[in-house]
């Protein structure tokens, strides 16, 4: 049998390879009719969905929404995974090809807009800064600059994205937030950069 994928230290399993003999889902489907499948070669649904199993949630969606200000369509964190109050959080976005922006982007090739990943980071890092230590989570955050900004490959319906900001600076006098951050597709790095944010009450 199949054995159940290996994990990482974050607790994100590897896709689990496919056992030899099971029709693999890019095959064109005349293939996949003709392969035989051997009994004791099949996986199955419970150990694929033990292969992708994921961390529990530190911050589930409604949690999420009584921090962040942000509703649909426009919510682009679904959990949280990790948090360091006043410094760092993980949070998870599963792009499906129910998003409201893959009717235009693109119909032929749907790629989720990396603005939208970079809005999605941002909304991580609303986070941490809309809660104790860093502010009462009165207000709001906007953009006061985004830098070095680099994308790795797209990030396309079926995708989980996760995403990591850590704060490097705060100063309270004027309000402004620094963090760095990086998102990841299955351990591949996608899009990372520098964000800054200013505080508005």
């Amino acid at each position: 049998m199949l054995a159940l994928a290996s994990f990482g230290l974050a607790g994100s399993p590897q896709r689990p390879a496919v056992p030899h003999g099971v029709a693999r889902a890019r095959l064109p489907v005349a293939a996949v009719a003709e392969e035989t499948v051997a009994e004791d070669t099949w996986a199955g649904a419970e150990t694929w969905s033990k292969a992708f199993a994921e961390p529990e949630a530190i911050f589930e969606i409604n949690r999420i929404k009584e921090i962040l200000p942000h509703r649909y369509p426009f919510l682009l964190v679904d959990k949280v995974i990790e948090f360091e109050a006043g410094k760092r959080c993980v949070g998870v976005k599963k792009v499906t090809s129910n998003e409201e922006f893959f009717n235009g982007h693109f119909p032929q090739r749907p790629i989720m807009p990396g603005v939208l990943q970079v809005e999605a980071m941002a909304q991580v890092g609303g986070l941490v800064a809309l809660q104790e230590p860093i502010t009462d989570g009165k207000g709001d955050f906007f953009f006061a600059g985004v830098n070095n900004v680099k994308w790795r490959r797209p990030v396309v319906p079926g995708d989980t994205l996760v995403m990591e900001m850590e704060l490097t600076a705060f100063k309270a006098k004027f309000g402004l937030v620094k963090m760095k951050g990086v998102a990841y597709v299955d351990g591949q790095k996608v899009v990372e950069g520098d964000f800054q944010f200013a505080m508005v009450k």
